[in-house]
């Protein structure tokens, strides 16, 4: 049975959205992945004559299998392709070979139509919190995940020349003959093959809104600039990042596809002021212009730099928005304040998740199940908040996200049974909330820790512009005009 038709003959029974508890479990999540996965959103893709299932028996069956708690992959497509059956009354295919193959063919075209279908849904009844004034936030950084110590994962994932720079060889050359001498048969193993994830995420609603991955030596920067030229976004996305994200090249790539950027810099960022006019100065105006860009006649970038406190941190935050009336300075700081939360959203998707070593020995699987990982748990975060946001004054920074998934996993796993034990799901997902109570001891260690603590990142080196750089940039300022 069509996934599409099923939940369509459910739909004339569901009551309304006030009283979502009186649903079955089973007939609110056909209304959940009806509302989910729209008719026409693979209409554009060809499959073959054979082909026995449908996308969105394939996606249904995919989000089920990463949502499995099941330790190995295979056990996880059993649950999964069980709980369709109940759900749709079939599986889309009926072994897990099947389900490799089918997703490793099929998930880089199903996955842009998924996000931006996503993307579609989070505007729909995100509302206000959608955009903060006229940008659409969304946070950038990226992680590492652990694969199996396979050799396919070994030679996608590993970096080719690991432990072979000069910040390494002088490590080891300075630990010589004090890390093993007690210890010789512990000998050091090799690295093992880690993924490099880099996620976008929506900083109104806290989901996930795209991301891609990469082996363990892979550039973040680069990740987003490929995400620019491949991935969906909306009109005035502001992308909000740390210290990490910086670069002449990185920016003029963000700000070429007619985005804007707010961006943590520290000793490392050298940036001019007084290029243009002495004004400039009292609203924070500075230029980058590199020397490279410089030789080659490229333009400067105009940015405003802000100093702010967020925390107790003193910080530089340099943004592409000049006017300070379209993002004020506490705006400023709110949003980088913010940004915190997709840190959070990487330790839920490894270790609430399990995700932080990933099942899979193949490589190309591995990224696929990463991949759905990530889909799924944005999924899972935007069904609990489409039952929260009904609420008057929700907020969905208070979603848990352990809670929303152990409702999720106990009502797959009791789908058409009713017990005093467990609420419906619909009940569960409103009552997945972090806790609100005020902590007054602190969560600090009670032992000292051994490591050294990181330095700060500083603040960038702003230096007045020479007569010669000026007499530069008018001359490539007539040229552009011309």
């Amino acid at each position: 049975m069509n996934l599409a038709r099923t939940a369509k003959q459910n739909r004339s029974k569901n009551p309304t959205p006030d009283q979502p508890e009186t649903l079955s479990d089973k007939k609110w999540f056909q209304g959940a992945f009806e509302w989910l996965l729209k008719k026409d959103m693979f209409r554009d893709l060809k499959f073959h004559g054979n082909t026995s299932w449908s996308p969105t028996q394939l996606t249904l069956l995919a989000v089920l299998w990463v949502w499995s708690p099941a330790k190995s992959v295979t056990g996880a497509f059993k649950d999964a392709a069980s709980q369709s059956k109940k759900l749709i009354g079939t599986a889309a295919l009926s072994t897990f070979q099947g389900l490799a193959y089918a997703l490793q063919t099929w998930t880089p075209r199903f996955m842009y139509e998924l996000q931006v279908n996503l993307h579609e849904l989070i505007a729909e009844f995100g509302g206000a919190i959608y955009r903060r004034g006229r940008w659409v936030p969304l946070a950038t950084d990226g992680s590492r995940t652990t694969t199996a110590r396979t050799k396919s994962n070994e030679k996608a994932f590993c970096a080719k020349n690991y432990g072979k720079g000069k910040t390494a060889k002088y490590r080891k050359k300075k630990s010589k003959g004090m890390r093993r001498r007690k210890n010789q048969k512990n000998k050091p193993q090799p690295q093992a093959p880690q993924m490099w994830i880099t996620l976008m995420w929506h900083m109104g609603l806290g989901v996930p809104w795209c991301w891609k991955l990469g082996p363990s030596d892979s550039s973040e920067r680069q990740h987003v600039m490929d995400l620019l030229e491949t991935a969906h976004f909306a009109k005035n996305t502001l992308f909000v990042a740390d210290a990490g994200f910086v670069g002449y090249d990185f920016w003029t790539s963000i700000l070429n596809k007619g985005h804007h950027f707010l961006v943590r810099v520290g000793g490392n960022v050298r940036l001019l002021e007084r290029l243009g006019y002495k004004i400039e100065k009292k609203d924070g105006i500075v230029y980058c212009w590199p020397v490279a860009a410089m030789k080659k006649h490229l333009p400067p970038l105009k940015l405003r730099l802000v100093k702010c406190v967020v925390g107790k941190k003193k910080m530089s935050l340099l943004t592409s928005v000049l006017d300070p009336k379209a993002l004020t300075e506490n705006e400023i700081a709110d949003l980088y304040k913010q940004r915190w939360g997709i840190e959070v959203e990487f330790r839920c998707l490894k270790q609430t998740f399990e995700r932080r070593k990933l099942r899979s020995h193949n490589s190309e699987r591995a990224l696929v199940e990463m991949e759905w990982s990530i889909f799924g748990m944005t999924v899972l975060e935007l069904f609990a908040l489409r039952e929260q946001l009904q609420q008057p004054g929700a907020d969905p920074f208070k979603l848990s996200f352990a809670q929303s998934l152990a409702a999720i996993r106990t009502s797959l796993t009791n789908l058409g049974q009713r017990s005093q034990d467990h609420p419906p799901i619909a009940m569960a997902l409103r009552g997945a909330l972090i806790d609100d109570y005020e902590r007054t001891a602190s969560k600090a260690a009670r032992y000292k820790s051994t490591k050294k603590t990181k330095p700060s990142c500083g603040h960038p080196i702003v230096t007045v512009a020479s007569p010669e750089q000026r007499k530069l940039f008018h001359v490539i300022e007539n040229q552009h005009a011309a």
